[in-house]
């Protein structure tokens, strides 16, 4: 799989996530949920439509 790549607050820059994960939100949307690969901090991206 790919590398997914996100934005990362603390660093304030868009960066490779590391175990990501992709998980179902409340309202049927996909995202993926991991950490950032440079500090450490959890990410979290919302991906496309539901489906």
């Amino acid at each position: 799989m790919p590398a997914v790549e996100g934005y990362c607050v603390k660093c304030k820059s868009k960066r490779d996530m590391k175990d990501a994960k992709e998980v179902e939100m409340a309202n049927g949307r996909k995202a993926m949920k991991g950490t950032c690969s440079v500090c450490n901090t959890g990410m979290f991206k919302i991906l496309g439509n539901k489906k």
